[in-house]
């Protein structure tokens, strides 16, 4: 995502994640066919994609100046972001249900078509696919903090980035499970708490704490920090707000799924209750109560948010967070004010 970041500090990037990805497969033994199976499937599972998370890591260190020579250790830093973001997407998968991840089985799928051809039930393979899932999530988090705990810098440093990463990983899983309960409507859709919901899920883990884990590492300054924690906070919500148009307007490439995925599953996104708020409000819960029973449904119910304007005030909001994360970047370095603008715009960029 960030186009200055050299071939070296790409091929840094990967090989970081490669070893650490090797490291959970030599922990397969050679008598335990399931288990090699799994680590197999995890490695498949945390293997391509554009890696910007990690990317904001190193993209961060050079904008504020990190020495050439520590690289070695923020490529590993980098790579554990990679694969807390690899964790969450095999966990999220589970939690809705799903068997693909871009066109291609996921662990869950691999692992119920594994039983299915051993014999098992609908549902016992079901059961395998799922445990398959969250088992190899659980071996991509441990692995994550795994390298945090270890990684070759000073001790305080250290302590700073496993805070980093506590932190991204506890507000994550609160915006996911808060996620879940407003799908389920066990709370009044309120666009600020929905919003909240939107920044948690993605803003501190995808953005926040991997640009100030790499401007850590470069020695950045607490006001510095502080900065960039705001910047990066805005970014990651203008990020998730696109994913929600993505997921209810995107291409089936743009989103690695079916098109119209968060309509088919009643999502509460804020895009969705900007749309309840209008005059439309009731066409809307009639179009996404039958979203789920195939394309045209889908597409009535696009048309129906889209009657409502709410897919353009969405967009006015996006433009005024990425506005907003640029202003918090404006006490920064040129450079590290340079990043944030380039994400921004990329962020913008994305929009279906």
């Amino acid at each position: 995502m960030i186009s200055w970041l050299s071939a070296d500090n790409r091929a840094g990037i990967d090989a970081a994640v490669d070893a650490a990805l090797a490291r959970i497969r030599r922990r397969a033994t050679d008598g335990a066919d399931a288990y090699a199976a799994l680590t197999a499937a995890v490695t498949r599972a945390a293997t391509g994609g554009k890696r910007f998370r990690p990317a904001n890591v190193v993209g961060a260190y050079l904008a504020f100046d990190g020495a050439d020579q520590a690289l070695p250790a923020v490529y590993e830093v980098a790579a554990a972001f990679e694969l807390l973001h690899a964790a969450f997407v095999v966990h999220d998968d589970v939690i809705d249900h799903d068997v693909q991840r871009r066109g291609v089985l996921n662990i869950s799928g691999e692992f119920r078509t594994r039983a299915t051809a051993a014999g098992a039930s609908a549902s016992g393979a079901d059961d395998l696919g799922d445990a398959a899932a969250i088992l190899g999530g659980d071996l991509l988090l441990y692995e994550a903090t795994r390298i945090l705990a270890l990684v070759d810098v000073p001790a305080a440093t250290r302590t700073a980035l496993v805070e980093l990463f506590d932190d991204a990983v506890s507000v994550s899983a609160a915006g996911e499970l808060a996620d879940v309960e407003n799908a389920l409507g066990l709370h009044a859709a309120e666009a600020a708490s929905v919003l909240t919901t939107a920044h948690d899920k993605t803003a501190v883990y995808s953005f926040d704490a991997p640009l100030r884990a790499g401007a850590l590492l470069a020695g950045a300054s607490e006001p510095e920090l502080e900065a960039l924690r705001r910047a990066g906070g805005a970014l990651g919500l203008a990020f998730q707000l696109v994913d929600d148009l993505i997921g209810a307007f995107g291409t089936a490439d743009q989103a690695g799924r079916d098109v119209g995925s968060d309509l088919r599953e009643a999502k509460r996104t804020p895009l969705v209750v900007l749309a309840q708020q209008g005059a439309g409000r009731d066409a809307v819960a009639e179009a996404l109560a039958v979203a789920h029973t195939g394309p045209v449904a889908v597409l009535a119910a696009q048309r129906a948010l889209d009657a409502t304007g709410a897919r353009e005030r969405l967009a006015v909001l996006i433009d005024e967070t990425l506005r907003s994360a640029r202003a918090d970047a404006a006490t920064l370095s040129p450079a590290a004010l340079a990043l944030v603008d380039e994400l921004a715009t990329r962020i913008a960029e994305r929009m279906p």
